[in-house]
């Protein structure tokens, strides 16, 4: 079970849709966040993509020489730039990180922010230009290794005698990951992605996901691996998480809210409009967001994307991650209100409850002690939890 945090590249807060409790979103605490995971033992972070955050692999780049372990899972946008040159920042940054690099495949369900960048085409057509991208991109890296040039005549995309020079540490290059909920995604998925990431609806619907997701890739010949992006409220008791998590829609009102629906009803996105079908767009009650149990849709009444989380106590949280495990679901990439205290929180809480994991550093179990020396003298009671 691979456990990934996020960094908040688009801004923090204690509270969604308000300026009250929030953070500046800089180098500092990007940095923060970042050292937080690497040395807490989360795999790697994800950094989001789009016009709402800042550049994806400027950040990425920024925190290279500030971590050690950690991996980043760094967005490609096929469409808004070539595949030549993605393929050679992919493998310079592979390069400079010792291969730490993993691909996210970003090929975008906001119109207005795609026509804002310059492409104008319709939901299958982007579809079609990623499937041509990812055969480059995929094709020159491969190549890189040996030397060699590739061609490609595609319907949009065409390459004569592409090369990149210098290949990534990662053979035949980095790893390439992927969410999309439409059939043309889920066709592209099958041919291309080697980890098919979710959001987090039910278990039931994430399990007829990956179900079709497998079916796809066996068509191709190929074997597909899965994860899924959720937030996470963890407290030492239900009550408290629960608290938390109206706490943190607290200050939002209907008007918001109307807001960032009405905008989030323009893309032609499934997987939005199936995070939207969990909440209504309504506020409601505990009871109107629990979409399953501890499965709340709150965080999606005005964050595109990612819009449900995981609420609850330690035991609550891991048993439906756990649950999650057993339909293949591998990596959980989670975030949290705000993104620095609440890495900490689930690595202690909950990472004990995971298989193979530990609270106790990225480098392995420490000498010691863990927690204050008591009265100068004593070393702290070891927990029996």
């Amino acid at each position: 079970m691979n456990v990934f945090w996020f960094i908040p590249t688009h801004g923090d807060s204690r509270y969604l849709g308000t300026t009250q409790g929030a953070r500046a979103a800089d180098l500092a605490y990007f940095q923060q966040i970042a050292v937080a995971a690497d040395t807490l033992g989360y795999e790697g972070v994800l950094l989001p993509t789009g016009r709402s955050c800042e550049d994806a692999w400027v950040v990425a780049s920024s925190l290279i020489a500030a971590t050690r372990r950690l991996k980043f899972l760094v967005a490609i946008r096929p469409g808004l730039s070539s595949p030549a040159l993605s393929a050679r920042m992919a493998a310079t940054f592979d390069r400079l990180s010792n291969g730490r690099l993993l691909i996210n495949v970003v090929t975008g369900g906001d119109t207005a922010e795609l026509e804002g960048d310059g492409l104008f085409v319709d939901h299958d057509t982007r579809y079609e230009i990623t499937d041509e991208f990812l055969h480059i991109w995929r094709k020159l890296l491969a190549a890189s290794h040996t030397n060699e040039a590739i061609d490609f005549e595609g319907q949009h995309l065409r390459s004569v005698g592409g090369k990149v020079l210098y290949p990534p540490v990662q053979h035949p290059h980095p790893p390439l990951w992927f969410g999309g909920s439409s059939p043309a995604a889920h066709a592209m998925a099958g041919a291309h992605i080697d980890t098919y990431l979710t959001w987090g609806e039910p278990p039931e619907a994430v399990a007829r996901k990956i179900a079709d997701i497998r079916a796809r890739a066996a068509e191709n010949g190929r074997t597909i691996r899965f994860g899924i992006r959720l937030h996470v409220i963890v407290r030492e008791t239900e009550e408290e998480a629960w608290a938390a998590a109206d706490k943190l829609i607290s200050h939002l009102d209907d008007e918001t809210v109307a807001r960032a629906q009405a905008a989030f009803a323009k893309m032609d996105s499934e997987g939005q409009r199936r995070m939207a079908a969990l909440h209504g767009g309504k506020r409601g009650t505990r009871k109107d967001l629990e979409v399953y149990p501890n499965l709340w849709a709150g965080v999606g009444l005005v964050r595109g994307g990612a819009g449900t989380a995981l609420v609850g106590n330690p035991e609550q949280v891991a048993a439906l991650m756990k649950e999650y495990a057993e339909l293949g679901i591998e990596t959980f990439i989670l975030s949290g209100y705000p993104h620095l205290e609440e890495s900490y929180r689930f690595a202690e809480l909950v990472f004990p409850l995971l298989p193979g994991r530990t609270a106790k550093g990225a480098g392995g179990p420490l000498s010691g002690p863990f927690g204050e020396v008591v009265g100068n003298h004593y070393l702290p009671k070891v927990s029996q939890s």
